[in-house]
């Protein structure tokens, strides 16, 4: 009999969370939840401890802590409730967890990931600041535990299905090409730019994601951070990684061997698609996507990114080839701005300018352990909220 996979998914409440939970309710004779963690969303928290009945649920503050664990023992849960980043980061190391879900946006995601890498867990990546960050340290630390890391980014994944598996360098790989939408402002003027405002910003064409993310695909620096991703999974190096406007979303990702053959991984673009083949992964399993009609598409278009309408990718693309901590730095930055124009605070165009004042701002440092990338990190969210105040 074949034993049930036990999951911690971390970011439960956003959206890859929503669509992870959602794959593993139509597999339920394959998985069950051990944890779940939300930063703040108590309320949809409670409802997926409801449904799902979790071991433990983390949440980021005390207060948080103390209102869940309230309407957990209402309605006689048996639900631990924990709190804070040391929860976080034990919960995934427990023995009762076998694959981990690392879905949390931004930096807050760095050290349960890399904890569950250190304790040998498989690991479902969507926290792409996992390996923007510390991409050396939390591959090597992969290697030497023996953790399996499973991309869920579309486009990774895509890229893992092409692969099947293997290394680049041992299967005749010439490049690897990853497709963006292009986002909500593809064909918008450039000189109504500085007035898009964060509901126009959030409202992708295609997917269905959070705000944060949502932002990053408008401004298109979610390709650049993809690119270094990319180069850290799949062992490449940047130069040999590319990004294409794919407006349809239908191709997620390709790659191109030396021969010049081509594959592409196809589908609607549907988060649980990705999904499920990490859950299940070498097996395959129902996933809820609709079903692609290749007979009811009309075209499928690629262009190359206009780095003057997408200036926050070109700044991505020089860092690219830059030291480890200037990663740190473009990632950082970009948080901080992107929460600055959600907050209306900064407008939509001066998000690539926090972020390239923030890279002149900060000389490169050693990138050794996770202090050194702590300190950089917080560095530059300091200098990026000067920024911000001198706007």
């Amino acid at each position: 009999m074949q034993m049930l996979q036990r999951l911690c998914v971390l970011g439960s409440t956003g959206s890859i969370g929503d669509s992870v939970l959602d794959v593993v309710a139509r597999n339920s004779d394959k998985y069950v939840v051990y944890a779940l963690s939300a930063h703040c969303n108590i309320k949809k928290l409670f409802q997926q401890c409801l449904e799902f009945n979790p071991i433990v649920a983390v949440v980021s503050e005390p207060h948080h802590a103390i209102e869940l664990q309230a309407h957990l023992q209402a309605v006689q849960s048996r639900t631990e409730v924990c709190c804070g980043i040391e929860a976080l980061c034990e919960v995934v190391c427990v023995a009762e967890c076998d694959t981990v879900v690392a879905a949390i946006v931004g930096a807050a995601g760095l050290l349960p990931t890399l904890s569950a890498a250190r304790a040998g867990k498989k690991i479902l990546l969507a926290n792409k600041e996992a390996l923007v960050m510390s991409g050396a340290l939390f591959m090597r630390t992969a290697r030497e535990s023996g953790a399996v890391i499973l991309p869920l980014d579309s486009e990774h994944n895509a890229i893992f299905q092409c692969l099947q598996g293997c290394d680049p360098e041992l299967s005749g790989v010439e490049r690897l090409i990853l497709t963006a939408s292009g986002g909500p402002f593809r064909t918008r003027s450039l000189a109504s730019l500085r007035d898009v405002t964060p509901k126009e910003a959030c409202a992708h064409p295609n997917w269905v994601m959070g705000r944060k993310i949502s932002v990053d695909s408008a401004t298109m620096i979610n390709k650049g951070l993809e690119i270094i991703e990319a180069s850290w999974l799949f062992n490449t190096a940047p130069s040999r990684i590319e990004a294409l406007i794919h407006p349809q979303s239908i191709v997620h990702s390709m790659v191109v061997f030396r021969d010049q053959s081509v594959l592409a991984q196809m589908g609607n673009p549907d988060m649980r698609m990705s999904i499920a083949h990490a859950l299940a992964y070498p097996q395959r399993i129902t996933s809820g996507v609709a079903p692609l009609d290749l007979s009811q598409l009309s075209a499928l278009t690629f262009e190359k990114p206009d780095l003057v309408r997408f200036p926050c990718l070109e700044l991505a693309m020089e860092v690219i080839n830059q030291p480890p901590a200037a990663s740190i730095v473009l990632n950082a930055s970009n948080e901080v701005a992107v929460d600055a124009f959600l907050s209306m605070r900064i407008s939509f165009t001066d998000i690539v300018r926090v972020i390239d004042r923030t890279l002149q701002r900060i000389d490169s440092a050693p990138v050794n352990t996770i202090d050194d990338i702590l300190a950089i990190d917080d560095q530059a969210r300091r200098v990026s909220r000067e920024s911000i105040a001198r706007l």
